[in-house]
Formats: C-alpha cells, sequence, structure tokens
C-alpha cells in the first residue's frame, strides 16, 4: 500500500535500529480513512476463505482488526491482557513477552467466542519477533477453529516474527514490510 508507506515516512520515527515508532498512525492516534482503506485490503484478500471471525490482541490491532471485520461483515474477537472481575475463568491462555513494552502478560480470550467451527483471520499491528503473535496462534489452535492466516500491518521482515510464522505454514500477508531501520532511514522491500 504506497498511501500506507508515504504515511509511516511522514509519522514515524526510528528510535534506534530495531525500534519504529508508530504513535501517529497506530499505536496513539489512528486515522479512520487510511484505517478503513488497511481493513478494506484485508477483506479483499481473505474473501474467499470462508472467515467467521477476525481475531486481534489488545490494543493496537482493534482499529485495523475492526475494519476488517466490518469490510468482511463478521464479529471481531480481541485477546485481553488484563484480567477483569468478570473474566472468564475458563477462558483460554497463554503467556507472552512484549517486544517494544519489555515485559510478559498474559493473554486470553473467552471460550465463548472461539470455537471449533470458527475460521479465522488474526489481523495485528505490528509483528517483530512474533510472540504475541505465537501466543494468539496457540490459542486458536486449542480452541480447534482454523486460522486461514495473519494480516500484519507494518512487517518489520530483518526481525525473525513473520518467517518464523511463515515457516509454520500459516499464511501471513503484511501490507508493508521493513526490510531496515539502519542509520535511522526507513528502507521498505
Amino acid at each position: 500500500m504506497e498511501r500506507l508507506k508515504t504515511r509511516i515516512l511522514e509519522e514515524a520515527s526510528v528510535l534506534n535500529q530495531d525500534v519504529l515508532k508508530l504513535d501517529g498512525l497506530l499505536n496513539h492516534q489512528v486515522e479512520p480513512e487510511l484505517t478503513l482503506e488497511m481493513g478494506k485490503e484485508f477483506a479483499r484478500l481473505y474473501a474467499e476463505s470462508g472467515i467467521t471471525k477476525v481475531i486481534t490482541v489488545e490494543s493496537s490491532g482493534i482499529p485495523v482488526a475492526f475494519a476488517t471485520a466490518m469490510a468482511l461483515g463478521v464479529p471481531l474477537v480481541f485477546a485481553r491482557r488484563k484480567k477483569t472481575l468478570i473474566a472468564d475463568p475458563d477462558a483460554y491462555m497463554e503467556r507472552v513477552p512484549s517486544f517494544t513494552k519489555g515485559i510478559v502478560t498474559d493473554i486470553m480470550v473467552s471460550r465463548q467466542f472461539l470455537k471449533e467451527e470458527d475460521t479465522v483471520l488474526f489481523i495485528d499491528d505490528i509483528i517483530a519477533n512474533g510472540d504475541a503473535a505465537r501466543g494468539l496462534i496457540k490459542i486458536i489452535e486449542r480452541s480447534g477453529a482454523k486460522l486461514a492466516g495473519l494480516g500484519i500491518v507494518v512487517e518489520k521482515s530483518f526481525q525473525a516474527g513473520a518467517r518464523t510464522i511463515r515457516e509454520q505454514g500459516i499464511r501471513v500477508d503484511s501490507l508493508v514490510r521493513i526490510k531496515s531501520l539502519e542509520g535511522g532511514t526507513i528502507q521498505f522491500e
């Protein structure tokens, strides 16, 4: 998506050779028109996959996942990172490290919203090492649902996350692939 690349070049900050700050586009502020465009593109890519639900991890993946679910006409489910007093005590749960937050958290999905008969499309904002993605994939597998694929807004292809998921035989579609942040410069593939 050329428009997305342009916006990344205008808005993003390279913090170091591994970290790209996208607060103005994905992680703190969201541009609705661009977000809807990204959702339509993922919906187009998976139009023939029989998707019954879109799934993501809170919170930065929610806007694009919502736009995708809306374009596909299916519900959105998101894995929670914080347990609440009303949380399902029998939820699917997986412990995952966060590359950008530098902490380990639990992600959980209620069994009520992820069933064996579902075909899910997993949407996320950025993939670096892929720890959160692998955690949610394990939850999807345990539920018995079918994973149609993983749609990523920004893939940092110089890190192993997307590659290791593709090596598992899982379809991964990225709207933008960044091959390097060296020297403070964003280089796309």
